[in-house]
Parts: C-alpha cells; sequence; structure tokens
C-alpha cells in the first residue's frame, strides 16, 4: 500500500474538500436512514405503508425518525481506520487494511457490549460514543467477518461465498483518499471488502464504488467518474458481473423517466454488483440529492444499502450544502458524523501539522492513538 504525494492544498482546496468529505459520509447516513423504514419491504408494500409515491421524508426505524443501520456505522468506522493509518505512519508502520481491519472489530464490539469501556484507552474517541453502541440489523456475513480477530486477504478471504452490498455501502472513505492513485484507492476497498465479504463480486463493487467516489471527490463528473472505474476494472480478473452492471446502469439512462421496477430491476438479486448499479443510476438520474435518494429507496430489496450508496455518491459529487436541510436536523449522530468528516479532512491535508517529525498534539492522538 503507498500512496502518491497528494494535491496542494490551498485554502479553497481544502474548503471544497472539507464540503465534500462532509457531503459523503452525511449522504450515507441520510440515505441510509431513509431506506432504513422500508429495508427490504416490496414495492407495493412500500406504497400501502407510505402512499402512492412511497417514501419520501424520514420515518421511524429502530425507535426514531432518522435513525441510521450498520451501513453508516460501518462507514464511520472505516473513515476512523483510515486516520489511525496515517497517524500510524510515523511509526513506520504503514498497512491500511490492518488498520480499517481493527476499527471494524472495534465496531463488532459496539455489536456485543453495553457500551464503551473506559478502560480500553487504545480505543479512541469513535469507540465512546455511547449511540454507536446499537445492533441495527447487521448481516449475519458482517458479524461472523469479524467475530475473531484473523483479517480476511483477497487470497484468503472471509466468508468466500458471500456477495452482499454490505461491503460496498462502507466503501465510500476509501475514494476520500484524493491524493491516491485510482487504482490504489481500488485495491484497499477490496483487501478491506474481503475481511467480510470474500466473493469476487462483493470485493470488486466496493473497488468500483470507492474509486467513482473518488473521482467525485476530485471534482469529475458521475459519467467520466464511472467510465474511469469501468478502464480500472477492465483488467482485474473476475471483473465482468461488475462492469456489465455499470454498463447496464448508464444504458438505463436512456430509457426514458426512472421508475422503481427500473431500480428493482437493476438492483436484480440484491447482491453487490445489483446495488452498485442501482446507486450510480439513482445519483445519474436524479433531478437533485433528495428525488435521487427517493428512488433509490423506493423498491423491492435491501432500501438501507441503497440509499447508502446512492447518499455517498450525491455527496461527493455535490458537498455538504446539496443535501437536505430538514433531514440533516433529524438525523441520528449528526454531531459525530460532523466531527469524524472535519477530523479526515484535517488530517488528510494538515497531518503534518497534527503528528509529524516536528511534534504531535497530544489532543489528536488521544482521539487517535498510534497504539492499536
Amino acid at each position: 500500500m503507498g500512496s502518491t504525494a497528494g494535491p496542494v492544498w490551498g485554502r479553497r482546496e481544502q474548503q471544497d474538500f472539507r464540503s465534500r468529505v462532509r457531503g459523503t459520509l452525511l449522504g450515507v447516513a441520510l440515505g441510509d436512514a431513509l431506506g432504513a423504514p422500508v429495508d427490504r419491504a416490496t414495492t407495493d408494500g412500500i406504497r400501502e405503508a407510505h402512499g402512492a409515491e412511497g417514501i419520501t421524508d424520514l420515518a421511524p426505524a429502530h425507535g426514531r425518525r432518522g435513525a441510521v443501520t450498520h451501513h453508516t456505522q460501518l462507514t464511520l468506522f472505516s473513515v476512523d481506520g483510515l486516520i489511525r493509518a496515517q497517524v500510524r505512519r510515523d511509526t513506520g508502520a504503514w498497512h491500511p487494511p490492518t488498520d480499517v481491519h481493527r476499527a471494524y472489530l472495534r465496531w463488532a464490539t459496539t455489536q456485543r457490549d453495553w457500551g464503551p469501556d473506559e478502560r480500553r484507552k487504545d480505543d479512541g474517541w469513535l469507540a465512546r460514543e455511547e449511540w454507536l453502541y446499537a445492533r441495527r440489523d447487521p448481516v449475519r456475513t458482517l458479524l461472523l467477518g469479524l467475530g475473531d480477530e484473523t483479517m480476511g486477504t483477497p487470497s484468503a478471504p472471509k466468508n468466500p461465498g458471500e456477495a452482499g452490498p454490505e461491503a460496498a455501502a462502507r466503501s465510500a472513505p476509501f475514494g476520500l483518499l484524493v491524493g491516491w492513485e485510482p487504482q490504489l484507492v481500488v485495491q484497499l476497498a477490496v483487501e478491506c471488502a474481503a475481511q467480510t465479504h470474500g466473493h469476487p463480486v462483493a470485493c470488486l463493487a466496493a473497488g468500483a464504488y470507492a474509486v467513482i467516489v473518488h473521482a467525485l471527490a476530485r471534482g469529475e463528473s458521475l459519467d467520466t467518474a464511472v467510465q474511469q472505474a469501468l478502464a480500472l476494472l477492465g483488467v482485474r480478473p473476475g471483473h465482468q458481473p461488475v462492469s456489465d452492471a455499470l454498463q447496464r446502469a448508464l444504458g438505463a439512462v436512456r430509457q426514458g423517466m426512472p421508475t422503481p421496477e427500473r431500480v428493482s430491476e437493476l438492483t436484480g438479486n440484491a447482491t453487490a454488483e445489483g446495488l452498485l448499479a442501482a446507486a450510480v443510476y439513482c445519483a445519474l438520474v436524479g433531478e437533485d440529492v433528495r428525488h435521487g435518494l427517493c428512488l433509490a429507496v423506493n423498491h423491492d430489496g435491501p432500501s438501507a444499502a441503497a440509499g447508502a450508496l446512492t447518499g455517498g455518491l450525491l455527496g461527493a459529487l455535490h458537498g455538504e450544502t446539496a443535501l437536505p436541510p430538514a433531514w440533516l436536523a433529524e438525523l441520528e449522530g449528526r454531531p459525530t458524523v460532523l466531527e469524524l468528516a472535519d477530523d479526515f479532512a484535517m488530517e488528510m491535508t494538515q497531518g503534518p501539522a497534527l503528528h509529524g517529525p516536528a511534534g504531535a498534539s497530544p489532543a489528536w492522538l488521544t482521539r487517535y492513538p498510534r497504539g492499536a
């Protein structure tokens, strides 16, 4: 794992980047929260419960409006792991998949324990956020993949038959490593996906999603971002199902008005490549963020995953100010998401001022310890 020297960060560039980081993470959470109340319901069932247009506003799930699921939880721990990787680099240790895996194990603890354990000093601040200690329908694949300390890798993946969308749905943060070469972003997302979802389709869908976010975060259009992803996928064995799904998404854009049936068709049997295709389609045809997210969740299938994937794309593309403010006002955990987003943006643009040869900020190293 390596990276380039990265962009030159003027103040305007830093502000744009921070807006896209916030947009991406809040977008994932909003899409996840919008889809949670109707997750895996049928289109007919959604219309019966929410009216002819389906769900068009946040609705109660897990005891409140604006509740997020494991997709958002794991996305936040992906960010935490990436910041920790940067901080640990000072020690000469540089293997981001290991740091992300440690972060995922901290998430797994939140699924077992009642609350934070203050004795675990190396956990950092995110693992001490009490609201994250909640089981939000995590699929068994995640709990099995992170059920012991062994890290799955592409050559020895966890759950090698699992092709679900959950690994892709936590992979937006890898795309926010805008200083990295695109092929390294793909590789990192693939390696981290293999920690829970070992099927090539799940891993390559995660890689494709991350590199699309990467292009968007660097200011490219969504169409250009998808073309770049297709070019990078084309050199990888087993890419055809994911490449074909992305091509179907692009083709569907030209087939007239978007409908729930078209989204369901793209989603297919709810494996990773279908959800990726549906998200790309909804982000391309949505008139605005709200419309794109409503399209993403009103269909037969995993609405929370589709919403999370679509929200990450729209947030990276448009930045935080394009997100619906009334939804943000009700979003569970918004202060945590914003704090983590700003920490990530600060680490990626000004890391040497926080920790490095010239000295380190004790507060930063308390938040993101080097030890684990």
